[in-house]
Parts: structure tokens; C-alpha cells; sequence
């Protein structure tokens, strides 16, 4: 049994490592290091072998952790996907996600095996390192502070939510075919098609029952709503993995149905689950980097660099832009897309499972695959701003507003809050409010003008670059969207 001390320790070291990552998230972004690796060296600070001095090497229970996390990490990317950059990105992100995984794992496989791996071991090493990860994708991309091309940033964030479970089916098989001493067979694409197919309907349907728990569900409390979206998340993944589906696929897809409609106190539930992937992101990377030993990683930093070194600049590259020829990609955008194709915890966590099933040469596919992480975090992950804009790939979509208007609500309301980003060619740039026909029930709520707040009125003119609330009903929209432009997205 812990005692009352052992357990204050635990909360007080964990209080100071959470404190650090979150104090030093601007450095990490000036520095132009991805906050991951920033949360990796903490851990590893934190270690055995660091000023902390933390003994621990408990991989399974580190693996149980991580998998929660990128649970949630997943389900909060679906929810703050739009379906539109959906159907714009899905054939693009599925191949990627699929064939460019695969494509990618035999070539990484290919430059394991002549450093003397045997075919088995180069070919488990090669598919844990085949994906990128979502939450070092979605973070850096965030946090970069640019804006990329629709096209390009959905595409990225598509792939980097559907490629995980290829990896991690990959990982299994050749996994267990090692245990087994058994030969790789054609049967591991038959078996990567039926989970992933089981994990999508898992998903699509989750999704939906989710959807309708929320519109028919009265709640009292508004807090109520994110334990119920929590329960949904934990249900899809459990749900599909049970029944031999993948649940990451399951758990992004349903995460992606309910985020695009509106249910009662979404604004909330959002927060909420933007603070939940957060906090998975921290503590599954602190847990990791608690795992890794430095002085182990001296007797393969040859390997590693290397093989790095054939993933970012040759396989990634190489393979991403085969995916993306029958798309029309142009050669910047693919260029682009292969760069930032980041590696994070999921090639960590994925190579705990050779170490927990006891295969050969596991601590040494650890190590390999940890450097290989860390090598995508320093060089693509560290470039990211530099390389949008030198391959002139920075949107001109309108910059954020200083503050957002919402409104909240524990029932389901009739009308909604839209904000408008007033360009100088619109219609009603320099206009008068009261000289704008807007239709009956339509309202001018909120005037954002740098850092001012401006309450409407008639004789408010609008001025380029202002953000303008309206609130209006369904059937306004059209209207709306012909008199201000398109609306921005939340």
C-alpha cells in the first residue's frame, strides 16, 4: 500500500514536471524546437540517469498510459477537423496513410537489413518507425503560428490521424511472427484491411449514437457533457479493439462525426478536450523519456543517425511523393508534405511491444527508434516555419481574431453566432451598419478591431481587417456569405 508521503512526492514531482513543460512551451516555440521533444527531455532529465533520479522502467504500464493518450490526442484531432477539409484531403490522406506506411517500412526495412539486422528484426524495426504521429503533427503545426494552404494542412493532419493504425497492425504481425518464428505472408494486407474496415464502422457508428446521445440526452450540468463525450471516445476504442477493429481509426472517426455538429455546450466540451490532449501529450512524453537510459543510446547513435537520416531525406520524400502524384499535387506541396512527416510517441510506444513480448535485439529497436524520433524532432520539426515559407506555402487566409464570441447553451438552440473577417474588396467594407440589408432576425453582435472591442451601431462603419459576429439563423447563411464573404472557421 502507497503511503500519504509516497503519494504527496509523487503529486509534488509530477506538479513540477507538468509546470516546466507548460511554462516553457513559448521558449520551446521561439527556439523553434517541437514541444514534444521538450516534454522527452524533461523525462529524461527526470530519469535514472538525469538530476532527478527517477528509477523507472515499468514499459507495460507505460504502454497502457500511452495508449490512452493517443485515445484522446485522436478524438480531439477529429473533433476539430472539419468535414469539408475532409472530402477535400480523404484520397490523398488514405493513400498516405496505407500504402505510403508500408512503402516507407520497407524501405527503412531495406537500410536495417544492411546494417545487419536479419530480415524479421529490420522489418518490425521499419513498420514501428512507418508513421507519422498525430500529436507532434497536430502540435507543431499549431504551434507554428503560420497558416498553411488548406490543401497541404489537411492532408497532413488527415494522414497523420488515419496512419496510426497501419503502424501499429504492422508492428503487431511482425511482432508476433518473430514469437512464433514464423515467415511474413501476403496474410498481414488481408488483416490490416479487416481491422481497419471493423474500426471505421466501429467508429462511423459510435459517432452517430454519440451524436444523437447529445442532441436527445437533457444534461444538468454543463461539465456533465465532456464526461459523456469522454465516455463515447473510450467507448469507440475499446469497442472496435475487442472485437479486432482498430481503435484509433474507430476512436479519430467518431471524434470527427461528433465534432462537426452542434450539440449542447460543444464550445465547453471542446476546451475540454483541448486541455485533455494536452495533458496526454505532457504525460505520455515525460513517461517516455523516463524510459530512455542516454547511455545506452551511445552504442547505436551511428545506426540511428543513419537510418534517420534514410527516413527523412530519402523514404519519407520519396514515397510521399509517389502517394501524392494522382492528386495533382504540385512538387512544393509534395515536397512539403514529405518533410513534415514527423515521427513522436507513437514509434515509442509502438516499440514497448517488442520489449514486452521479449523479442531479440527489442531494447536495441527501442533505442534505434527513440533516436529516430528525436533526430525528426531537431531537423523537420524545427524547420517547419522556415521551409512554409520558403516554399511559399503560407496561407492567405484572414489571421485569427484576439478574442473569440460564443455562445453557450445546455439545451439545443435555434440560431448560431458566425464571425465574418471584413476584407478590403467586400461588399460591405466602408459601409455603414445601417446601410447593410440584413435580412429580419439577423443581429450585429460584436466589432473586433485589433484589440479593441467595438459594440455595433448604425452609425458603425466597418473597416478592413475588422471581425464582425453576426447572429442568424440556418436559412441567413446564404446571404450572409454573399454580403460579408465566407465565414471563418472556428
Amino acid at each position: 500500500m502507497i503511503e500519504p508521503s509516497a503519494t504527496a512526492w509523487i503529486l509534488l514531482v509530477s506538479g513540477i514536471l507538468l509546470s516546466i513543460s507548460a511554462l516553457f512551451s513559448r521558449a520551446s516555440e521561439r527556439v523553434g524546437i517541437p514541444l514534444f521533444l521538450l516534454f522527452l527531455i524533461l523525462g529524461m532529465l527526470a530519469g535514472s540517469e538525469g538530476i532527478g533520479g527517477i528509477e523507472f522502467e515499468d514499459y507495460e504500464l507505460s504502454f497502457r498510459i500511452g495508449t490512452i493518450a493517443l485515445a484522446l490526442i485522436l478524438f480531439d484531432g477529429g473533433l476539430n477537423t472539419p468535414m469539408n477539409s475532409v472530402r477535400a484531403g480523404i484520397k490523398a490522406a488514405t493513400v498516405l496513410s496505407t500504402i505510403g506506411v508500408m512503402g516507407t517500412a520497407v524501405i527503412v526495412a531495406a537500410g536495417a537489413y544492411f546494417f545487419g539486422f536479419p530480415l524479421p528484426v529490420a522489418l518490425l524495426l521499419g513498420a514501428i518507425v512507418s508513421s507519422t504521429d498525430a500529436a507532434a503533427v497536430f502540435s507543431t503545426l499549431r504551434a507554428s503560428g503560420l497558416k498553411l494552404k488548406k490543401r497541404v494542412a489537411t492532408t497532413l493532419e488527415l494522414e497523420s490521424g488515419l496512419n496510426d493504425p497501419v503502424a501499429v497492425i504492422l508492428t503487431m504481425a511482425f511482432t508476433f511472427a518473430l514469437i512464433e518464428n514464423q515467415s511474413i505472408t501476403s496474410w498481414i494486407i488481408l488483416d490490416t484491411f479487416i481491422q481497419l474496415s471493423i474500426g471505421a464502422v466501429v467508429g462511423i457508428s459510435i459517432g452517430k449514437f454519440g451524436r444523437w446521445l447529445l442532441l436527445r440526452t437533457p444534461i444538468v450540468a454543463g461539465g456533465l457533457y465532456s464526461v459523456l463525450t469522454l465516455a463515447i471516445a473510450f467507448l469507440s476504442f475499446g469497442l472496435a479493439t475487442i472485437i479486432y477493429g482498430s481503435g484509433f481509426l474507430s476512436v479519430y472517426l467518431t471524434g470527427l462525426i461528433i465534432g462537426n455538429n452542434n450539440f449542447p455546450y460543444r464550445s465547453g466540451v471542446l476546451r475540454f478536450h483541448d486541455a485533455a490532449a494536452w495533458l496526454s501529450q505532457v504525460c505520455m512524453f515525460l513517461l517516455l523519456g523516463l524510459l530512455v537510459f542516454p547511455s545506452q543510446l551511445f552504442d547505436v547513435l551511428l545506426t540511428g543517425v543513419v537510418l534517420s537520416v534514410l527516413l527523412v531525406f530519402i523514404a519519407r520524400p520519396l514515397v510521399t511523393m509517389l502517394c501524392l502524384l494522382p492528386f495533382g499535387f504540385s512538387l512544393r506541396e509534395s515536397v512539403f508534405i514529405g518533410w513534415v512527416g514527423l515521427r513522436g510517441a507513437v514509434p515509442i510506444i509502438l516499440a514497448m511491444f517488442p520489449v514486452m513480448a521479449q523479442v531479440e535485439n527489442a531494447q536495441e529497436i527501442f533505442n534505434l527508434v527513440f533516436l529516430i524520433v528525436v533526430f525528426s524532432a531537431i531537423l523537420p520539426g524545427g524547420t517547419v516555419g522556415w521551409v512554409t515559407k520558403r516554399l511559399k506555402l503560407v496561407s492567405d487566409a484572414p489571421p485569427q481574431p484576439k478574442a473569440m464570441l460564443e455562445i453557450t447553451s445546455l439545451v439545443p438552440i435555434k440560431g448560431e453566432v458566425l464571425s465574418y473577417f471584413i476584407h478590403r474588396d467586400s461588399a460591405v467594407c466602408l459601409a455603414y451598419l445601417r446601410d447593410i440589408p440584413l435580412p429580419d432576425g439577423v443581429s450585429a453582435l460584436l466589432i473586433l478591431r485589433g484589440e479593441q472591442m467595438i459594440v455595433p451601431r448604425g452609425s458603425t462603419q466597418l473597416e478592413p481587417e475588422d471581425h464582425v459576429y453576426l447572429f442568424c439563423q440556418e436559412e441567413n447563411k446564404p446571404l450572409l456569405n454573399l454580403l460579408f464573404g465566407m465565414q471563418e472557421e472556428s
